[in-house]
């Protein structure tokens, strides 16, 4: 519904900022100069574009997601190498797009946004960046993304340690493993890649597992040269190729959402990935979870058990006392001398790192979501920040399927909501409170009987255990739901002013997309 209009017609230096680069920045972008919208401003704190897969540049990182699958609908490539990404093939990728669809020219490279304040009487937004330069726009989109703001360990002593210390996402690439006594800290997806790669140079690997991960196989392979050949000539060969991958990565949701034998399935599965790779029982016993299958993030990878064989890998399962000078020390008492000590710990969740936003009445969104809890509507506008949209925000995680699914669901629902601005002149969007407290009501009554919720302590659950990270129900469901966005519920502002209305989307989105049925895309 439309409320009144506000007092001053000050325009923006931008219809749309975008904050970030990665696949949900660029994704945005692009969309928008599909549908005809080119004052925009893309904010990138870096010099180059490219987001987790600029930034994750450890040995072995590679997508868990078929690299079909893992990329724009709009812009599928056949010359993958592989059935599943490496990180430089992805990073080629983002940035052979952003040159295609011509974003290069609305990106400012080194422009971090350190502040975000939305002004309610001027009806947009003020950003602020670390090199001190101000600017405006009517609509912020936040393409910041979940995992980029590394997690530490909490373990005394950490600051005395005097060898080298490094986070798997910011990998020193200048420090020489080669002979090296490092202690790894966690085991999670980063680590399971890196941990086989770094086992072959250096000369003592200590690996501190505090919970393992169920482990699956990892259906990998080279794509074959005529295999290539036959995507880029016949395009609807590789079009099919990613209908069946999703249709099979959608049906494993029915395990993660409570069909126990499914998952059960699962867990034999991965047991026998553990007897065909390890031989010494003890060994096998410390890798095999205690919890359900399901529970924490389930991982892929062929080589990681037998890189804990190696007569230079120690599997630590005893708890970290403490860290020296130059030794770390595990509640058992034993000490082992280390010179580095690599960190592979995740990433904290709902953080948007040096970026404070703050939405209407000052309300700071950090402050807000640890507080309350983090939530959304839709995982893309929140209650008390208009004109404010996230992409990959909360309960859009998948554990199943692509994020990139996800992210253009999202675009699709941003473009919408700005078409619904422009049909109702209005300044101002904002969710209303009621329609959030409904949707996260619905939310967490689909996840109580799924496999998140079944005790086990993940990344998924914040500190009250609630699931703020993932979407419970199927990725074409989300999809059908983002398809429009409906006026009743938001509330509008008109805007106030004699002067010809700047439209957020000069012309008619194009619908490409939509011709596409769900899950083919």
């Amino acid at each position: 519904m439309a409320a009144g209009a506000r007092a001053t017609d000050e325009q923006p230096d931008h219809q749309v900022a975008i904050i970030g680069t990665g696949f949900a920045g660029l994704g945005m972008a692009i969309r928008l100069r599909q549908a005809g919208c080119d004052d925009f401003v893309v904010l990138e704190k870096a010099g180059e574009v490219g987001g987790t897969w600029r930034d994750n540049t450890y040995p072995g990182c590679a997508c868990d997601v078929p690299s079909h699958m893992y990329s724009f609908s709009f812009d599928l490539n056949p010359s993958w190498s592989r059935m599943y990404g490496r990180q430089e093939e992805i990073w080629d990728y983002l940035r052979r797009c952003t040159d295609k669809y011509g974003v290069r020219p609305h990106i400012r490279f080194h422009s971090e946004v350190v502040s975000a304040r939305f002004d309610e009487d001027a009806c947009l937004w003020r950003l602020g960046t670390a090199d001190g330069r101000d600017l405006t726009a009517r609509v912020l989109v936040a393409g910041v993304g979940p995992l980029h703001v590394p997690a530490y360990p909490d373990v005394p002593g950490l600051a005395r340690f005097q060898g080298v210390t490094f986070h798997s996402s910011q990998w020193n690439h200048d420090y020489d493993l080669t002979g090296k006594r490092v202690a790894v800290i966690g085991t999670g997806a980063s680590a399971i890649q890196f941990v086989p790669q770094i086992a072959r140079q250096v000369e003592q690997l200590h690996l501190f597992q505090r919970t393992p991960p169920w482990i699956m196989p990892k259906p990998d392979r080279r794509m074959r040269s005529g295999i290539k050949h036959l995507f880029a000539r016949f395009p609807l060969a590789q079009r099919l190729l990613r209908n069946t991958l999703y249709w099979m990565l959608e049906g494993q949701l029915l395990a993660f959402n409570g069909d126990k034998r499914l998952m059960k399935m699962g867990e034999a599965m991965s047991r026998q990935h553990i007897a065909r790779q390890i031989r010494d029982p003890e060994l096998r016993k410390a890798v095999t979870p205690k919890y359900t299958m399901g529970c924490k993030r389930v991982l892929i990878s062929n080589d990681y058990y037998p890189s804990l064989a190696r007569p230079n890998v120690e599997l630590v399962t005893d708890g970290i006392r403490e860290v020296r000078e130059h030794s770390v020390v595990t509640a058992d008492g034993a000490e082992r001398e280390v010179d580095a000590i690599i960190y592979g710990t995740g990433f904290k969740i709902g953080d948007f790192n040096s970026t404070k936003i703050f939405g209407a009445g000052g309300v700071e969104l950090s402050e807000l979501w640890r507080r309350e809890g983090m939530e959304s509507y839709n995982g893309v506008v929140t209650a008390g920040f208009p004109n404010m949209f996230m992409l990959v925000g909360p309960n859009t995680g998948l554990g199943h399927n692509s994020i990139v699914f996800m992210i253009e669901s999202q675009v699709h629902y941003v473009l919408r909501c700005l078409e619904l601005m422009d049909r109702h002149g209005a300044q101002q969007l904002a969710v209303r409170p009621e329609v959030q407290r409904r949707f996260n009501r619905a939310i967490q009554s689909r996840m109580k009987n799924s496999v998140w919720q079944s005790g086990c302590k993940s990344w998924y659950l914040d500190e009250n255990g609630v699931n703020r990270t993932l979407w419970p129900g199927f990725t074409f469901t989300y999809w059908a739901r983002l398809r429009r966005a409906r006026a009743a519920d938001f509330d509008l502002v008109s805007r106030n002013t004699q002067e010809p209305v700047r439209r957020l989307l000069p012309t008619e989105p194009v619908r490409e997309w939509e011709r596409v049925p769900a899950g083919a895309r």
